[in-house]
């Protein structure tokens, strides 16, 4: 059992939260109430932040202290909403959101995965018709074992995870948002995940 503390209660934090407790870990969620980030990271093991991409960096940077030594595992995207509130564009062009997080973050262990599909599929996995991939961004080999371990309880099959390398990887992945709106308005909002074919 691993103590984990996800930030963001919304769809994909509330997701990820119920099929964690479901696996045997200890979750907290936390909340936008004041003090509430700060108190769920300082008492956890593991960090995920499943808040909004656009303001994470500003959220978590606030947290250097409570993340010092953690793990934190980021699934968001930082993205420009268009018009429809489908995401239009990357906040951070030649770089990424886990980036900018383990540069603020420097005693942080920062690991990206999960962010290339509708979230239903991060604890689906196998209800897709072809199996799918979750990659793995981070400078850290041990921190991307564990998660790679949490991605296993979360029902992913262990050749479905592919580690493509260091944190500057997840720009790859981060771009793949772009991908989503032009799917949602082809085929409606069904679960689907960018793979890669073999």
């Amino acid at each position: 059992m691993t103590t984990i503390a996800v930030l963001g209660n919304g769809r994909v934090g509330g997701n990820l939260a119920t099929a964690l407790t479901r696996a045997g870990h200890e979750v907290t969620v936390a909340d936008r109430a004041p003090g509430a980030a700060a108190e769920a990271a300082r008492t956890a093991q593991i960090v995920i932040n499943a808040t909004p991409g656009a303001g994470s960096l500003d959220r978590l940077a606030a947290l250097r202290d409570e993340l010092r030594d953690k793990i934190l595992v980021d699934v968001s995207n930082a993205t420009v909403d268009g018009p429809d509130g489908l995401p239009a564009d990357l906040i951070y062009p030649g770089s990424s959101l886990a980036e900018q997080l383990q540069e603020a973050l420097p005693e942080t262990r920062v690991v990206k995965t999960l962010n290339t599909m509708l979230f239903p599929v991060m604890t689906a996995p196998a209800t897709l018709s072809q199996a799918p991939d979750a990659f793995l961004s981070g400078d850290d080999p041990q921190a991307k074992q564990t998660v790679r371990e949490l991605l296993v309880d979360l029902g992913w099959s262990k050749e479905w995870v592919t580690d493509l390398g260091g944190v500057q990887t997840a720009r790859a992945t981060e771009a793949a948002i772009l991908f989503v709106p032009h799917v949602i308005r082809s085929s409606g909002f069904a679960p689907f995940a960018v793979s890669i074919a073999r």
